[in-house]
């Protein structure tokens, strides 16, 4: 696609759209090309690869916890670091 610099002041919205949508845009001035605007792709995080992998699903509310269950009388974490730390 092919924008002279007065349609891409006047319309600029529309071109940034245009580009994000995966569109070329070649500016030009005086008939002569002076910028390409490209769009950028989403950086897609760890858990959003997850998610799309279907690895993992997420129904996009707070977690539950896992379901799992501790044994009474069993000695606290803060415990077990502290004895390991030394």
């Amino acid at each position: 696609m092919v924008v002279s610099v007065r349609e891409l002041k006047s319309r600029l919205s529309h071109w940034i759209l245009m580009s994000r949508e995966g569109h070329e845009v070649v500016v030009t001035s005086h008939q002569r090309v002076v910028a390409r605007l490209v769009g950028v792709p989403e950086r897609v995080g760890p858990v959003q690869s997850l998610v799309e992998s279907g690895a993992v699903t997420w129904s996009g509310g707070k977690p539950a916890g896992a379901s799992l269950s501790l044994r009474p009388g069993g000695r606290l974490v803060s415990e077990l670091v502290s004895e390991d730390r030394g």
